[in-house]
């Protein structure tokens, strides 16, 4: 990694009319942004559907391959002729804009709509296509096991697979051969919407590449129990007889919550999935190269120990670290995508030696996070204290789930603020506390400074975008307006000038980086 500057910008959070931000105008105002800024990396969360029923977060999701409904633009279908202005008007757009923050039932809705009225013109023509057919046959490994998921869920009133009448439920080939007969249309739109929404992140991801933008992806280690993922590749999970979690996976008693994280998902049979090549694992890290150019392989611990919690338990506190085998996974990923793996470990929370020599020998960099670097009795002992992270690492002012750096001076121990202030050597207060922290971020000896846009934005309380062991709220922030992203890339200084000039003094400008000035 060359010595250089990115944001952390989920799509979610976009400027957008439709109540959800999506991969229209403003995405592609913001990587235009981002270029003239000379920024070069933006990192985003999984792109995966997400649930109202499981608190709408992207790490959650019915499938580990599909994309979100929920991010197909509005603007790019009329425009493409996909959907009449009739068909817009109809979509009741100004009461999704009106919210603050992330509506989901209302984006949900006009999708919904706007996605029926596309199909409907769309059908008839979709044998002809070329581009969806390819698209079928390439994606033919996750697609159709999709498709007959979403399409049963729906017909079900969103019952989990394990309740659903046992043919489909166990997958029988009569029972899904009949439901092909009889639900085609609904599994066509099903994959119709999904072919909409890659091509609109393919032409984003062109635009990337044109204006040297790298992308950075997020790939959780597990997935949802309520899955096209489980319910097709039962066997790659520790189920019982009926389909149900024998032991779900979390992490333990921590930093963020005093009885751990209760995740609830299904931990992997690694037997088994050993016993497979890694098939399913090496499938699914080639469909998110297509979507991003470096994966954060989140939860990194958990490929050499996780933390399995018996199911019955309501918390993280009965667990027990398991053994995984995490030296052949990653060396299966080599042999499928050669030496020099495209991963940024996600190595936060209780590190074991195992750990870093995992990393160490795959020659991996991990995250340091400031927000944790001012804890405990001095910094020079904290690992993520600025003056001790290595090069090959990427540093971070907080994730997605640390609050913006304002809120998080304002809630810091006594103890965090006097050696924040011993280590640059002032009082602060929230303002001050932010921008040192950013410039923190910048200075660092970590080649990678990635900074939340709420950071950038000098945001507080409100524009959190999750908060772990918290049900309901989060993954709601919206960036509703920004200078040069209303509806076109506009005066990139308007946004990221200070950012830029900041990135100037510390060598984060790749021009500057490599002529040493």
């Amino acid at each position: 990694m060359a010595r250089s500057c990115g944001i952390l910008l989920h799509v979610s959070s976009l400027p957008s009319a439709f109540g959800i931000g999506d991969l229209g105008p403003a995405a592609h105002a913001f990587v235009s942004a981002l270029a003239e800024a000379g920024l070069k990396y933006w990192q985003f969360l999984p792109l995966t559907p997400t649930s109202e029923f499981i608190g709408n977060s992207p790490y959650s999701s019915p499938s580990a391959f599909a994309g979100n409904p929920l991010f197909i633009s509005p603007e790019l279908l009329l425009r493409e002729g996909r959907v009449s202005d009739e068909d817009m008007d109809n979509a009741a757009i100004l009461s999704a804009a009106a919210s603050e923050r992330v509506n989901y039932p209302e984006a949900a809705a006009v999708r919904r709509s706007l996605l029926d009225a596309a199909f409907a013109r769309g059908r008839s023509a979709l044998g002809a296509d070329a581009g969806f057919a390819e698209f079928c046959r390439e994606q033919a490994h996750w697609l159709e096991d999709y498709a007959l998921f979403a399409s049963i869920k729906e017909e079900s009133g969103g019952a989990s697979w394990t309740a659903w009448p046992e043919g489909l439920k166990r997958r029988e080939p009569y029972a899904l051969s009949r439901w092909r007969e009889e639900r085609g249309s609904e599994l066509l739109r099903q994959k119709f919407i999904q072919y909409l929404f890659f091509c609109q992140w393919e032409a984003l991801r062109c635009a990337c590449r044109e204006k040297g933008i790298v992308l950075i992806g997020d790939l959780p280690i597990y997935v949802t129990h309520d899955s096209a993922d489980v319910w097709a590749n039962p066997y790659l999970f520790k189920l019982d007889e009926e389909g149900r979690p024998l032991s779900v996976a979390g992490v333990p008693p921590d930093y963020f919550s005093a009885t751990g994280q209760r995740w609830g998902n299904p931990v992997y049979d690694w037997d088994a999935v050993r016993s497979q090549g890694f098939a399913w694992w090496l499938q699914r890290f080639a469909h998110n190269l297509r979507l991003a150019d470096v994966l954060r392989l989140d939860h990194f611990r958990g490929f050499c120990a996780y933390w399995e919690i018996p199911a019955a338990e309501t918390t993280a506190v009965n667990g027990v670290w398991t053994e995984a085998p995490g030296r052949e996974f990653l060396a299966a990923l080599r042999g499928s995508f050669g030496p020099d793996l495209p991963i940024i470990a996600e190595d936060l929370g209780v590190i074991t030696p195992d750990v870093r020599a995992l990393m160490q020998e795959f020659n991996l960099p991990g995250m340091k996070v400031l927000q944790f670097a001012f804890g405990g009795n001095t910094p020079a002992l904290n690992p993520d204290a600025p003056f001790r992270h290595p090069a090959r690492s990427v540093v971070y002012t907080g994730t997605h789930d640390n609050p913006p750096s304002r809120e998080w001076f304002k809630q810091a121990a006594a103890e965090e603020k006097e050696n924040l202030a011993r280590y640059v050597g002032r009082a602060l207060d929230e303002d001050t506390a932010a921008d040192t922290l950013l410039r923190l971020a910048l200075g660092s000896p970590a080649d990678l400074a990635v900074i939340p846009m709420q950071d950038v934005l000098g945001l507080g309380e409100g524009s959190r975008m999750n908060t772990p062991s918290v049900a309901h709220g989060n993954w709601e922030w919206r960036m509703r307006s920004a200078p040069g992203l209303e509806d076109r890339a506009g005066d990139a200084s308007l946004l990221f000038g200070r950012l830029r000039e900041l990135c100037a003094v510390y060598g984060r400008l790749e021009n500057d980086a490599a002529s040493g000035e």
